[in-house]
């Protein structure tokens, strides 16, 4: 078993890859979404890298289930059937498995992720 370790470099001023609008929005502004640094794990099944979204309201499913931890920014994530959640920088979170919602995003919000 390979004891190398996938590492993400400055999360916070990384360069990103191009912005493009959410796959899934509501309403307007459309959110401007980019990642940098994706790199996939595929010794332990997962990916990380960083992630970036503009302000705007869009729908979020991912199969996978996910960790991330705020970077810069704040949101709020509504869970279908669930209550609004904020999260704010240095705010860390575990999306479950085929976690489906809302992302409202108030600020510029880059977070690092896992997606497992």
């Amino acid at each position: 078993m390979s004891q190398a370790l996938t590492v993400v470099r400055n999360a916070s001023a990384c360069a990103l890859d191009e912005f493009t609008p959410a796959r899934l929005p509501i309403g307007e502004p459309v959110a401007q979404a980019a990642t940098g640094q994706h790199q996939s794990a595929e010794t332990v099944g997962a990916s990380i890298g960083v992630w970036e979204s503009s302000p705007g309201v869009f729908r979020r499913h991912l199969k996978n289930r996910e960790f991330s931890h705020i970077v810069s920014g704040w949101c709020t994530f509504t869970a279908d059937g669930g209550e609004p959640v904020e999260l704010r920088a240095g705010d860390a979170v575990l999306f479950p498995e085929n976690c489906e919602g809302v992302w409202d995003i108030r600020e510029t919000l880059r977070k690092t992720y896992v997606l497992f």
